[in-house]
């Protein structure tokens, strides 16, 4: 059965360019464009993994970070922040907000499906 991946981010292209890899991949792909859809969809469709930008229209991705470990039903799901934020402690702040992981933009797409493959596995295993 192939893994559902939350998008959560407002940037049109990057929505669309994470959603063509990950398809291209076998992933089933749900989109978000605000941190306030995200975590109503999330909660819906209980994804495998949410990708989540940090810079969003309404709530940050750090807040939307923090109300899905306090879900019952999605504290443990994978978490992985997307985000242009690459300044010295911003990978941290993500960690701390509940994120599991973390990759810069922009994303090199030759190897980003295999980047979300790793973290997938690793973060399932750990469950």
């Amino acid at each position: 059965m192939a893994k559902k991946v939350l998008i959560i981010e407002d940037n049109t292209q990057n929505r669309y360019l994470f959603s063509v890899l990950l398809k291209h991949h076998g992933y089933t792909v749900i989109e978000a464009t605000t941190g306030t859809e995200g975590l109503k969809i999330a909660d819906k469709y209980r994804p495998d993994l949410i990708l989540l930008d940090i810079q969003l229209p309404d709530i940050d991705g750090y807040e939307v970070a923090r109300k899905l470990r306090v879900n019952s039903a999605l504290s443990t799901t994978p978490v992985v922040a997307v985000t242009s934020y690459a300044m010295v402690g911003d990978r941290q702040k993500a960690l701390e907000a509940g994120c599991n992981g973390y990759i810069e933009k922009p994303i090199n797409p030759v190897t980003f499906a295999d980047e979300i493959r790793q973290i997938l596995s690793e973060l399932i295993d750990k469950r």
